[in-house]
């Protein structure tokens, strides 16, 4: 089989991201090299566990890991920290000591809890990243960023603490549903937009293949996607500087998944919205040029329709100012300037914001 290995450098741990078809039914092989205590423990969700989870298991064990599996509650709405509490206690049941290794097992929201399980759990432990979705395989579970949600806004508690190894098995993703793969989308089409204009034209000729799921096309948007990921985040671990440019589309995205209960859109779905707010932002402060803008509108736009929704711009615009993003009271925006470049700009007009608000809105709801 072959296996791609992609390096991440950080200040806290070095490791590798390792990409190959089938590499799930390998990752006793891969992760027994990597795991000084003989014991872990796979979180998953039941929808992966029926799919997945059996593979895994089977390949820890022959390759003599001791492995037990937990189950969490599945969907964003249960990324909170009562999910935390109800896991960290089970493993306290089972004998989990401080050299375990927890592994996740699942998309961006069992990446984000198991993250900050590990990074807590008896002050801190080893966690191995195995991510199932595009979201997460291209983005959650790459760069040690933890989370969990409050009711005031997304992601607003968590910790860095980065993985000993991600295993990422682009074919696992042949099972997912078409609007789950889709959502993921968004979040590879957005490293395009922030770093490399190679993948953002990978999407405008290849879309047909991408959609239809082409084994070899797809492995390259996801390869391409971690490689400019791996490479921001090892040039900036804790979010000083470079690495807020991966939050194109999420100021505006993060708001409207809080707005909305984090019912109605998948987090993929919110960042497309976000992204569309944001181009147009640059576009109305004169920061890009309006046939940019529609390639990246036209880009979103085109792998598929987003789900209608309603909401109240003066709501939306409450949200940023309680955003993680906000440094005193200012809100930050990642704008394009062009394919593979974005800047952090902190001076955006609310009139403009808002704007972009009702630009978006508009388009829910046609």
């Amino acid at each position: 089989m072959f296996m791609i290995s992609i390096p991440v450098a950080t200040p806290s741990r070095s490791y590798e991201v390792l990409l190959g078809s089938g590499l799930l039914a390998r990752a006793g092989e891969c992760l027994g090299k990597i795991l000084e205590n003989r014991r872990a423990f796979v979180i998953t969700v039941s929808p992966v566990r029926r799919r997945w989870a059996k593979v895994l298991l089977k390949s820890l064990s022959a390759s003599g890991i001791e492995t037990e599996l937990l189950e969490m509650p599945d969907g964003e709405r249960w990324k909170r920290l009562t999910t935390l509490e109800k896991l960290a206690e089970k493993l306290v049941k089972q004998g989990a000591d401080r050299g375990v290794t927890l592994i996740a097992l699942g998309g961006g929201v069992v990446c984000d809890v198991t993250g900050f399980l590990a990074s807590i759990y008896m002050r801190g432990v080893d966690v191995i990243q195995v991510p199932t979705t595009v979201l997460a395989q291209v983005d959650a579970a790459i760069g040690g960023k933890t989370g969990v949600n409050l009711v005031s806004g997304k992601n607003l508690l968590g910790t860095f603490h980065q993985p000993r190894a991600v295993l990422v098995d682009p074919a696992v993703l042949e099972t997912l549903p078409s609007r789950e793969y889709c959502a993921g989308l968004y979040e590879a089409l957005k490293c395009g937009i922030i770093g490399d204009p190679g993948l953002f034209r990978l999407f405008e000729d290849r879309r047909r293949e991408i959609l239809d799921r082409d084994p070899v096309v797809v492995e390259k948007v996801i390869a391409d996607s971690v490689r400019l990921k791996a490479s921001v985040v090892s040039a900036d671990e804790r979010e000083g500087g470079l690495r807020q440019v991966l939050n194109l589309g999420h100021t505006i995205g993060h708001a409207l998944e809080a707005e909305t209960r984090y019912t109605p859109l998948l987090h993929g779905e919110a960042v497309a919205w976000g992204m569309i707010a944001a181009t147009h932002i640059a576009l109305s402060t004169g920061k890009l040029d309006s046939v940019t803008a529609g390639r990246i509108t036209n880009s979103v736009l085109g792998f598929g329709r987003l789900p209608r929704m309603t909401w109240q711009t003066a709501s939306i615009l409450k949200r940023l100012r309680s955003d993680k993003k906000t440094r005193q009271g200012v809100v930050h925006f990642i704008l394009p300037r062009e394919i593979g470049k974005v800047e952090i700009t902190s001076d955006v007009p609310e009139a403009i914001v808002r704007s972009a608000v009702d630009e978006i809105r508009k388009l829910a709801r046609d």
